[in-house]
């Protein structure tokens, strides 16, 4: 196996190859003009980690106006922060307190957008710098001057060292997903009217093919730390097509019979929609006209489904369910495709699609979901505050010379819990303790000949970038301790000392991050799950009953239940990732914890079906006496997920799996579909109780 061979078996689409040497190229750079032609050594130090925090610590994503824009706030809030840590540096006390709340900020503020999330360790490096570095504020421009100059560079180098090609992973996954679900439905539909394509072999092969494209969907989805989304309205909107492809592709795993001409017709609109909503995001996009009209014929024919007689359930029931399924997702793609045409004005000016609110009040709604004691992220934006500043404090109080590292350290090792974060600090020491011996071998080779220690640096950076991800996080802590040997043996050599200096100081933080990671939340998000499964599950069926009352009692709109739910499903997003990204033995199989979240979502969506079944202009609610057993069918549904959740929180036993529901018949195809929804709900049980069982007794 060649070296390309090996590189891409560990970084398929070269991207960490990407920022790695674009980084050992701009880093030298910098560092060679504050050295060398400014001739002051605060800027080149600020120049060389400004350069290692926008090029190596953080990758943006997007078109290059994106890209670009990222970077300058990120060098913009870097400059800020400098200056904060500098002006604090001087009071211990001071110190480790801004350090607390500027590390809270930044670990939550992840909470809002995948892209502040990506870029936490190159928004703190700058602040971590500077308060770890005391100095009069007179000091604050040569610093700045080092950090502006890595902006500058950084910008140029994002723009035309190897640029990042404009990627979007999960809009290929849901374009994907729509055409192999337009295909299964075509399929079904073909077998029901006698036309070519709907044989069973053709049916299997559709059905195969959209498992496939929707575990790939769904890998994709689940495989980064955080929620892949940002703050932009047209990512807001994909990310709910993942749901709603997930929950669809459900559904038509019921293979249920299409029936007759309406069902039929109603499936044909929606593999229609669904075959448009394709093309217009695969670029180059096509006409929204298009899938416009789509939208409006799978309407016409669900509402023609929906006022008919209430015959059989089976065949108009699915109709209604997988139209109500696709047209939220050509609604959604409606509103990505209007968001990323806007023009430079309107998206100045803050216009938006109907039917998605601004960023702000999305930021807003995100963070309010996780300022909630059971949260994962809180407790790791807390563990992150904590750590840091204890860092900051044991480092001043202890009097190193270096403190820089000793935060540092703290930073690079701090885990989700107690067993990730001390394994993590053996790796770190083992490596730093490499680096040392291999870069104090290679200082002393070099000797006082600064053009060869100029002639390694870049080789030293692209290691420093690769060995992470390529290797391992000790490769990476050794690659990094090497490079540090080349740059003070530039700016002023001292042999072996740099590197015994950086074992006690690395060793030092992460001793810090280890007593913090055993005396907050040493369990990490194993234990976390359990109650975000639990609120999840309260919080839907809530919802679920509430949907039911509003539309067959005519309560109240369920306004606060699906926000709560909603607010949930973000904390058991979250909880679960961090479960998945958790080194070490799992109690319970990975499937039968994602067929939990799975449920969550299934109950979530069935209380949107009956909202929607029911908040139509025209539609007359709680007017049928019949009505009365579908409420306390509603009830009795919600109960069972109540008695799920607390067996998850540890009280009681996951129950056995409901009959079928007593529904009286219904005088109309609206109230029928009611009760096919809580069905629906209902039929999630028996797949959910082992694995319930499993996570409550783990």
């Amino acid at each position: 196996m060649g070296p390309i061979e090996w590189l891409r078996r560990r970084d398929a689409d070269l991207a960490v190859l990407r920022r790695a040497a674009r980084t050992a190229v701009v880093m030298p750079i910098a560092f060679a003009v504050a050295a060398w032609v400014i001739g002051d050594p605060v800027v080149a130090t600020y120049a060389a980690f400004g350069s290692f925090a926008q090029l190596l610590f953080a990758d943006f994503t997007g078109p290059p106006a994106d890209r670009v824009r990222a970077q300058i706030g990120l060098g913009a809030a870097g400059a800020a922060f400098i200056a904060l840590g500098t002006l604090v540096a001087p009071i211990t006390w001071l110190a480790a307190l801004t350090t607390a709340v500027l590390a809270f900020a930044v670990f939550f503020s992840g909470v809002v957008s995948s892209v502040l999330a990506g870029a936490t360790t190159a928004l703190l490096l700058p602040f971590i710098l500077s308060s770890s570095l005391p100095g009069p504020p007179s000091a604050i421009p040569a610093r700045l001057g080092g950090w502006l100059l890595a902006t500058a560079l950084a910008v140029v180098a994002i723009l035309v060292l190897w640029p990042t090609p404009v990627r979007h992973p999960l809009r290929a996954r849901i374009v994907e997903a729509c055409h192999a679900l337009a295909d299964h439905i075509r399929a079904e539909v073909a077998a029901t009217l006698g036309l070519p394509g709907g044989t069973p072999a053709d049916i299997r092969a559709a059905a195969g093919r959209a498992d496939e494209v929707i575990a790939a969907l769904k890998h994709d989805f689940y495989g980064s730390p955080y929620r892949p989304t940002g703050l932009s309205t047209g990512a807001r909107a994909l990310v709910r097509l993942v749901d709603e492809l997930i929950w669809l592709k459900r559904v038509l795993a019921a293979r249920a019979a299409p029936g007759g001409e309406r069902p039929c017709r109603v499936r044909f609109a929606a593999a229609a929609v669904l075959r448009d909503s394709a093309e217009l995001l695969d670029p180059p996009e096509g006409d929204p006209e298009r899938l416009h009209r789509a939208l409006a014929d799978l309407r016409a024919a669900t509402h023609v489904v929906e006022d008919g007689p209430a015959d059989d359930l089976q065949p108009g029931f699915r109709a209604q369910e997988i139209g109500f399924a696709v047209g939220a997702i050509g609604a959604n793609v409606e509103i990505a495709v209007a968001a990323d045409r806007r023009t430079l004005p309107q998206q100045l000016l803050g216009w938006q699609p109907s039917g998605i609110g601004g960023p702000l009040a999305a930021a807003r709604e995100r963070a309010a979901a996780h300022l909630e004691w059971h949260s994962v992220w809180l407790h790791n934006s807390v563990r992150a505050a904590v750590g840091l500043a204890l860092a900051v404090l044991v480092a001043r109080l202890t009097g190193v010379d270096h403190a820089f590292w000793v935060v540092l350290g703290a930073l690079a090792v701090l885990r989700s819990n107690a067993l990730n974060t001390g394994q993590t600090v053996l790796r770190a020491v083992l490596g730093t303790l490499i680096g040392i011996v291999a870069g104090g071998a290679l200082v002393s080779l070099i000797g006082p000949d600064r053009v060869l220690s100029w002639a390694i640096l870049p080789a030293a950076v692209l290691l420093a970038g690769l060995a992470p991800a390529v290797v391992s996080f000790a490769a990476g802590q050794a690659a990094f301790t090497i490079v540090l040997f080349v740059l003070f043996n530039l700016l002023e050599p001292t042999g072996w000392r740099v590197g015994i200096v950086r074992l006690e100081d690395v060793a030092l933080g992460c001793g810090v991050s280890l007593a913090v990671g055993l005396l907050l939340w040493p369990r990490g998000a194993g234990r976390a799950l359990n109650t975000a499964l639990a609120e999840a599950y309260a919080d839907s069926a809530a919802y679920l009953r509430a949907a039911v009352d509003y539309g067959v009692a005519a309560a109240s709109p369920p306004g606060e239940a699906a926000t709560r739910a909603a607010a949930a499903a973000r904390r058991l997003d979250d909880a679960f990732r961090t479960y998945l990204g958790e080194r070490g033995a799992k109690p319970v199989p990975m499937t039968d914890v994602s067929r939990l979240v799975g449920g969550v979502l299934g109950l979530r969506l069935a209380a949107d079906a009956v909202l929607d079944l029911w908040s139509r202009a025209g539609v007359e609610r709680g007017a049928c006496a019949d009505g009365r057993s579908y409420t306390a069918a509603g009830g009795v549904v919600s109960g069972w997920y109540d008695s799920m959740a607390s067996a998850l929180r540890g009280g009681g036993q996951v129950p056995d799996p409901l009959p079928a529901l007593p529904l009286e018949p219904a005088p109309s195809a609206r109230l029928m579909w009611t009760g096919g929804h809580l069905d629906a709900a209902r039929r999630l049980q028996p797949d959910l109780v082992a694995p319930a069982r499993a996570v409550a007794a783990a």
